[in-house]
């Protein structure tokens, strides 16, 4: 097969969507298919709204036989004001229902701005047999390689990964509004199949009129060899931690939860307990203005390490005692099979989602998304009962053994490929 996959941003681009698309495109050119995927200049996520983050200076690579093609970001005037009045924009238009779904899809194309990707796929000739497009709040990029599909005549699969909030019901509070816009579903509800993460993307995805015949759930997966390894005492050597070790791994931001663990740990500290903090991923501008309001007694005991290389990763894993990610901004969590593997507990927010992937009491906890006292709580239990830890660690590693694993996950998704492009 010859397959055209697209997605916002790509390596050495880091982060949950980057490593899913990556590990399905490299397993399929393994099983010698041909993928190419189109995508943006991007390095750093702000790129998108500012344009003095960091960009990919090379417009085409490779990657483990993957063809990665770039294209520039392109912005409005007064990029940081605009991107965000832009999507407020058509999240009021969305609820305006005499506005068409035509015209709210062609407004999005400036969020993000990605011209060059439309010129291309309206230009190119190189042949494909199917176009795969991952992340709905970027649907500009979706949107252009379902346009392109339906020109050629081949399938369209989309990957959501819709982020469906904490609200009442799935896509109901403010934030997963901006995920769920009738643009967006219109989007999902014309491919020719939808992978969903879990199956509460699925019944939301069936809710809208995407018949459920088209729905595969097949969230990402892990290779356990590629992420066990860890050395945790040289971790623990390395920065002088002695007693009980959160870490978190994500982009550091108000959405993934990370104010509200750093909250929640300096609490604990307040109130004598030994507990410390490791925070692993590039620090969006509002938690860098944050830290940076922090008195520097008032981060004792916190690590903010930036981006880590996959050793220091699994370094942290393993040196850790509790892995946290409240985050309302998941459509999944590969971070939580990662730290299962280490027989880790793991502790998440109450998301639509995330609650498919953690059971609460059984492999984690769960508490309400930017609930300091309810995350402190958390923390407090996990840390003063170390059998408790390490039954959940423990049903945790055997979940994604039996579950998780890219043996399990991939075979899924290259047979549905097969299916739609007839080769089965």
């Amino acid at each position: 097969m010859r397959i055209l996959h697209i997605l916002q941003r790509y390596w050495p681009a880091r982060g949950g969507a980057e490593t899913y698309l990556h590990e399905i495109s490299a397993r399929l050119v393994a099983d010698g298919h041909l993928v190419t995927v189109a995508t943006t200049d991007a390095l750093d996520f702000e790129l998108f709204w500012d344009p003095s983050r960091r960009r990919i200076l090379e417009p085409e690579g490779w990657r483990d036989g993957v063809r990665i093609l770039r294209f520039p970001v392109r912005y409005l005037p007064f990029p940081q004001l605009a991107y965000p009045a832009w999507r407020r924009l058509l999240w009021i238009l969305s609820h305006l229902r005499p506005v068409p779904v035509g015209v709210l899809q062609w407004l999005s194309r400036y969020t993000p701005w990605v011209p060059d990707l439309w010129r291309w796929l309206a230009q190119t000739d190189e042949p494909f047999d199917l176009v795969a497009g991952m992340t709905i709040c970027f649907e500009p990029l979706m949107e252009a390689g379902l346009r392109f599909a339906r020109r050629r005549g081949i399938p369209f699969v989309a990957y959501p990964l819709t982020h469906l909030g904490a609200g009442p019901r799935p896509g109901a509070d403010a934030l997963s509004r901006f995920y769920t816009m009738r643009h967006q579903v219109a989007l999902v509800r014309a491919s020719d199949a939808v992978v969903a993460q879990t199956p509460t993307e699925q019944a939301f995805y069936i809710q809208r009129g995407v018949p459920p015949e088209r729905i595969l759930v097949a969230g990402p997966g892990v290779n356990p060899e590629k992420i066990l390894g860890g050395d945790g005492a040289r971790f623990r050597a390395r920065y002088g931690i002695q007693g009980t070790l959160v870490a978190s791994i994500s982009n550091l931001s108000y959405d993934k939860g990370t104010f509200h663990l750093v909250e929640a740990v300096r609490r604990l500290r307040q109130q004598g307990n030994d507990v410390s903090l490791a925070l692993a991923g590039a620090s969006l501008q509002p938690f860098r203005r944050y830290w940076e309001r922090l008195p520097q007694e008032a981060r004792k005991g916190i690590y903010v390490l930036g981006p880590v290389s996959e050793e220091e990763k699994r370094d942290l894993l393993a040196a850790c005692d509790i892995f946290a990610m409240p985050s309302r901004t998941d459509s999944f969590g590969i971070v939580y099979l990662e730290a299962w593997l280490y027989r880790k507990p793991v502790i998440g927010a109450q998301t639509w989602g995330v609650t498919d992937v953690i059971q609460h009491g059984e492999d984690g906890l769960l508490v309400p998304f930017g609930d300091v006292d309810a995350l402190a709580g958390a923390i407090a239990t996990l840390a003063s009962q170390p059998d408790m830890r390490e039954v959940m660690g423990q049903r945790g590693e055997q979940k994604v053994r039996v579950l998780h694993t890219w043996d399990r996950k991939y075979p899924m998704i290259r047979d549905l490929y097969r299916r739609l492009v007839g080769n089965p």
